[in-house]
């Protein structure tokens, strides 16, 4: 998203609109297979997609879009808004998603291809995975935008006010099942202590062999980082820029609201 998204491509077709006088890609340019993969949250940043809205037309059509179906300048917050507001769940998924879809028909005008030509499948990390549909042809950008404002929205209502943290830990050579196990012990660990019974610490994501993202409570999150840094499973770990803890148990509330919103529409 930083960078125009896929340089790979972008570095073969050039990141400026192309004109009729310079050579479009061919189909044989993506004859081998390839997928087109979506990032997640924690990816959303106050200057996202102003490069694509100022060089493609076809951009700019989709951030318009985006405003008009959410009722609500989500570009404007998108590309000066306050970064706290914009982290806000309910805002970054339709802002990542916007800027996905942005960059993925930039692609298509500049190659004169769609992606479904250019790419054998589509993929996502977790809110990514509403981009890869639209771009799949699955579902239109419109009800994208509807589903993960609401995901969003039940999201943040899930665990209200509360002190959460999801931070991805970069793992020493040590085997995954190994820090799941760690986890997973300080987890019951935790919830046997005095006032520990509303903790949670789960592991939301195993991303690599080098790293996995834990979620939930602050408290706990910290107490399975010192855990696993004290027995060398894990080097470090990085806070990420999101409002609630994604992929745990935390947000099973918000399960029944986006299920009753996808059969509505």
């Amino acid at each position: 998203l930083r960078h125009c998204a896929w340089p790979g491509i972008f570095n073969r077709i050039g990141r400026r609109r192309l004109t009729t006088q310079q050579t479009r890609p061919t189909p044989q340019l993506y004859q081998h297979q390839r997928a087109l993969i979506f990032p997640g949250q924690g990816s959303q940043f106050v200057g996202m997609g102003i490069d694509l809205n100022e060089q493609f037309s076809a951009a700019r059509h989709v951030f318009q879009e985006a405003d008009d179906v959410l009722g609500f300048h989500l570009s404007r917050l998108m590309f000066s808004g306050d970064p706290a507001e914009l982290t806000l769940t309910k805002n970054a998924q339709p802002a990542i998603v916007a800027v996905s879809v942005a960059a993925t028909r930039a692609l298509e005008d500049a190659s004169g291809m769609d992606a479904s030509t250019m790419y054998s499948a589509t993929m996502g990390h977790s809110v990514g995975e509403y981009s890869a549909l639209v771009a799949a042809h699955a579902i239109s950008f419109a009800d994208a935008l509807r589903l993960v404002r609401v995901r969003g929205e039940a999201m943040q209502d899930a665990v209200g006010s509360r002190d959460y943290a999801m931070s991805a830990c970069i793992l020493r050579r040590a085997q995954v099942a190994d820090v799941v196990a760690d986890v997973e012990r300080v987890q019951h660990e935790i919830q046997h202590d005095v006032g520990g019974a509303d903790e949670v610490v789960q592991v939301a994501n195993i991303n690599s062999s080098s790293q996995v993202v834990l979620s939930g409570t602050r408290t706990a999150v910290d107490r399975a980082i010192t855990s696993l840094q004290s027995k060398r499973l894990a080097m470090r770990a990085v806070n990420l820029p999101v409002s609630a803890p994604f992929h745990c148990s935390l947000m099973a509330p918000a399960k029944a609201v986006l299920a009753t919103c996808i059969q509505d529409m």
